[in-house]
C-alpha cells in the first residue's frame, strides 16, 4: 500500500470515528486530506472501500500479529503477549478500534463478512490459550470471557484521555486479572 494511501485511511479513520461512517462526505474526507473530494478517487472506489479497506486491513493485522505471538511465544506467555498486543494496538489506534465497533455495519456485506471471519479466527487464538491454561474449562464459558476481555480493552476509545503511561498497564492489569478469575475457577450457573 503507497504511503499516500495510508494516509488517507488514518484521515478517514479519524473522521468517522469523531463524526460517524454516515456523516462524513467525501469532499470532507478530500478538504481534511487536502485534495479535493473526487481526487480521492484515485485511491478509492468510494467511502465504503475506504471503510472496508479500513475494517478488513485492521482484522488482517490483529489476526497476523495473533498467529506470529502464538507460533513464537511459549503457551505459559501467550495469553500475556495477546493481551500486550491488544492493549497497545487499541491506545495506539483509537479511531480504528472506534470505527470497527461503530461502523462495521455500514461496510459492504462481502466486506463484513471478511471482518467477521478474520475476527473470528482471532478470537479463536485467544479461546485455545485460555483453555490452554486451563484445559478442563469449556469453550461455552472461554468464548464469552474472551469477548468480554475484547470489550474491556475495547473500550479504551470512550475512555477519558489518560496519559499512556497510566493507560496502558492499567488495562494490561485489568484484562491479565479478568482471564485469570476464569482460569481459576469456571463460574457456577
Amino acid at each position: 500500500m503507497s504511503q499516500r494511501r495510508e494516509e488517507l485511511l488514518e484521515i478517514a479513520a479519524e473522521r468517522f470515528a469523531k463524526e460517524g461512517f454516515a456523516v462524513v462526505t467525501v469532499d470532507g474526507l478530500g478538504a481534511a486530506a487536502g485534495v479535493s473530494g473526487p481526487a480521492l478517487y484515485h485511491h478509492f472506489e468510494n467511502k465504503e472501500a475506504m471503510l472496508g479497506e479500513m475494517l478488513v486491513g485492521t482484522s488482517h493485522h490483529l489476526l497476523a500479529g495473533a498467529r506470529m505471538l502464538r507460533d513464537t511465544v511459549t503457551p505459559d506467555r501467550l495469553l500475556e503477549e495477546l493481551i500486550a498486543a491488544r492493549v497497545d494496538f487499541a491506545v495506539d489506534h483509537r479511531a480504528l478500534i472506534s470505527v470497527m465497533y461503530r461502523d462495521l455495519n455500514s461496510a459492504t456485506a462481502d466486506d463484513q463478512e471478511r471482518v467477521r471471519v478474520l475476527q473470528r479466527q482471532y478470537l479463536e487464538i485467544w479461546i485455545h490459550a485460555v483453555i490452554g491454561r486451563r484445559p478442563d474449562l469449556a469453550p461455552a464459558i472461554a468464548r464469552p470471557a474472551v469477548h468480554a476481555v475484547m470489550s474491556l480493552i475495547s473500550s479504551t476509545p470512550f475512555s477519558p484521555r489518560t496519559p499512556l503511561t497510566t493507560m496502558v498497564p492499567l488495562l494490561r492489569a485489568m484484562a491479565a486479572a479478568a482471564i485469570d478469575a476464569i482460569v481459576a475457577g469456571e463460574p457456577k450457573p
